[in-house]
């Protein structure tokens, strides 16, 4: 018996450390994917709430205002229209609390799609008005957030910024 182990002692080595990768393999902790009506939401899936544009007669004028001028005067009406879509709960973004989402409701910024579409000059221009919030949107990356929820991927958005 003592003679096997010496002349063979590399392969049982062998076979002993494959055993092990195979338990590994095996054993080890899977993704836990919860699956639901909302899953999986990805960066190249569509949102749930596409923004639409106004009803009735002032929200189709603003539209046809927008659609006519366009590029030429950079206007962006579509942006404010109030259409039925209701307004998201922005404090659910990280460093939100309700004074500052009440800055940014006075803004006409309701949604989460607003926040994701904002241009570097749109956040300069918010920072001015913001007060003691000032800086907050980009130090807490809250356009970043915005897109994670505008998209509902609320299981990305809790895997970079942690738990909503």
């Amino acid at each position: 018996m003592n003679q096997i182990l010496t002349d063979y002692w590399p392969l049982i080595l062998i076979a002993a450390a494959i055993l092990l990768i195979a338990l590994f393999l095996m054993l080890r902790p899977r993704q836990k994917v919860r699956l639901s009506d909302q899953t999986p939401k990805r960066p190249h899936m569509p949102s749930k709430h596409e923004p639409r544009e106004g009803t009735g007669i002032v929200g189709t004028a603003a539209a046809a205002t927008s659609d006519v001028t366009g590029e030429v005067i950079d206007a962006r009406v579509h942006d404010h229209l109030s259409g039925d879509v209701p307004a998201d709960d922005l404090e659910r973004l990280k460093g939100v609390g309700p004074k500052f989402a009440q800055l940014l409701h006075a803004q006409g910024i309701m949604r989460f799609e607003q926040i994701a579409r904002l241009s570097p000059a749109e956040i300069d221009r918010l920072d001015n008005v913001l007060g003691p919030f000032r800086g907050r949107i980009a130090r807490d990356r809250i356009v970043e957030q915005a897109e994670y929820l505008a998209r509902d991927d609320i299981d990305g958005f809790e895997q970079r910024f942690g738990k909503i």
